[in-house]
């Protein structure tokens, strides 16, 4: 699921809790979610945590090696 369909589910009390755990803006979600601006990597893993694995880092952030972050979280 892309950022942009997730938050397009979310109410406005639901989005603005959603900014606040990724502590970041609704603002700054919606230039992300309509590329705009590109997500930091922290943004991206709070993004997947508190989507639940909705949206992953993968779709945010293709230009990084997640999967050798998470084989090294893994051992």
């Amino acid at each position: 699921m892309t950022l942009h369909e997730y938050l397009k589910g979310l109410d406005k009390a639901a989005l603005e809790a959603f900014a606040h755990r990724c502590e970041t803006s609704v603002g700054q979600l919606k230039q992300v979610s309509y590329n705009n601006r590109r997500a930091g990597a922290a943004l991206a893993v709070s993004i997947e945590r508190e989507s639940k694995g909705s949206v992953i880092c993968e779709q945010l952030r293709p230009d990084i090696d997640w999967a050798f972050l998470r084989r090294s979280l893994a051992a």
